[in-house]
């Protein structure tokens, strides 16, 4: 029981580990077609009354995004690539990325599509994420160490204590993946920031989707709640036989 709650451990530390260091809880992809009255056309060319343009299928350059805890990355891309999303996913990316802290700005809220009040909830929310997920890691992480030490000695207090930090870590990261898909899916930020943008240009487009860093979270939790259980149950066991 012990190796199988050690390996569940080791299982949940590397998935929250790598969860926490990648910056790709999300991917998106936004896309807008100006074309103003009177103004260009295809190519720069300025359109008269009277003109007919003809369009071609050509390309249409987006801008992708990648979002993790630390980074908030983007780059431009081509509307023809297939797999335009999956691209964030791997290193072929451009030399041209520009990368931001993402702590405490979650995409897409800026100063320019929310209010004031608006902006601060927003920076609020980002921040109870952040701490529980820092808390996460450092639970994981502790809890660890006192598993490692809880080994030579089979103190039933160390076995306990890690347990215990192991279900906290499962419980706040489970907390972290709530807040993160209220924010995308409930909470109108999205709306609001795609309505914004409308008004500025009719064809805009949108298109978001959890990235392989968010995947890893649930992995995480689930074997975080497994080893802390087991590890609480080898606690239990040591005590009784002890006494």
């Amino acid at each position: 029981m012990k190796k199988l709650a050690g390996l569940f451990g080791a299982l949940a530390a590397v998935f929250i580990l790598l969860s926490f260091g990648t910056d790709y809880w999300l991917l998106a992809s936004e896309s807008c077609q100006l074309r103003p009255n009177g103004s260009a056309g295809p190519g720069g060319v300025t359109i008269k009354p009277g003109d007919v343009v003809l369009e071609g299928k050509g390309s249409s350059d987006v801008t992708l995004y990648h979002e993790g805890f630390f980074w908030r990355c983007s780059f431009k891309g081509d509307m023809e690539d297939d797999d335009l999303l999956k691209r964030l996913w791997f290193t072929n990316q451009p030399d041209s990325k520009v990368c931001m802290p993402a702590y405490l700005f979650p995409f897409p809220v800026s100063h320019q599509t929310h209010n004031a009040t608006e902006y601060e909830s927003s920076i609020t929310y980002r921040g109870f994420w952040s701490v529980f997920m820092l808390i996460a890691v450092a639970a994981v992480v502790i809890g660890g160490f006192i598993i490692i030490c809880a080994a030579p000695f089979a103190g039933h207090r160390l076995y306990k204590a890690g347990g215990g930090l192991f279900l906290i870590a499962g419980f706040f990261l489970l907390c972290v993946v709530v807040m993160y898909v209220l924010w995308m899916q409930v909470l109108d930020v999205m709306d609001l920031y795609i309505a914004h943008q409308r008004a500025l240009c009719s064809d805009f487009h949108l298109t978001f989707s959890y990235g392989l860093s968010f995947m890893f979270a649930p992995i995480g939790i689930f074997f975080c709640f497994l080893a802390g259980l087991l590890f609480l149950l080898i606690g239990r066991t040591i005590q009784i036989h002890s006494q």
